[in-house]
């Protein structure tokens, strides 16, 4: 799950960062992709923010809460079944496919040719927040070598600037 886990593309500090000796942000910037209007996003459901090398969804107890209630489980049987402990916290079990490492609630089979979130309206902030971590919103490289893995960026609808502040300060991965 490459781009749901923990970077693998350092943040360049100080390359226009929120708070890099006072600059502003890259993408809020008027030579920004949007002229400093916020970034693009449109999820293809490729499913590569949820498949890959071995990694990590975290989730917090209340999401842990919500997932159980729509599974109809309890949360010591959703935890029991659903999750492991890591390093970082609590993650999603993975199960391994031919794309690598998909999260357990990644479904390729119900819309042929794409990857759908079997728990979406219900998923963890880690996933709701995609792409707008702050370490892919560290530097002008950290966004495009994500780009590089997902297809949605830089593509569709334009998240408004305060928007992707917001995503972006509700995770510190």
């Amino acid at each position: 799950m490459t781009p749901l886990h923990a970077p693998s593309t350092p943040s360049d500090a100080g390359a226009g960062s929120a708070g890099a000796g006072g600059a502003p942000e890259w993408f809020a910037r008027p030579d920004a992709p949007e002229g400093g209007k916020g970034l693009r996003f449109g999820c293809t459901m490729c499913g590569n923010c949820c498949s890959g090398p071995p990694g990590y969804v975290l989730v917090d107890d209340d999401e842990c809460a919500a997932l159980a209630r729509r599974l109809g489980l309890s949360v010591e049987d959703f935890i029991r079944q659903y999750t492991n402990v890591m390093s970082e916290g609590r993650s999603l079990n993975e199960r391994l496919g031919p794309s690598g490492y998909d999260c357990v609630f990644l479904d390729r089979q119900k819309v042929p040719g794409k990857a759908v979130c079997g728990v979406y309206e219900d998923r963890p902030k880690q996933c709701r927040s995609w792409p707008f971590w702050p370490s892919l919103l560290a530097s002008r490289r950290s966004w495009d070598a994500a780009r590089r893995t997902c297809p949605g960026i830089d593509r569709g609808e334009l998240i408004p600037l305060e928007r992707v502040r917001v995503l972006r300060d509700s995770i510190t991965i």
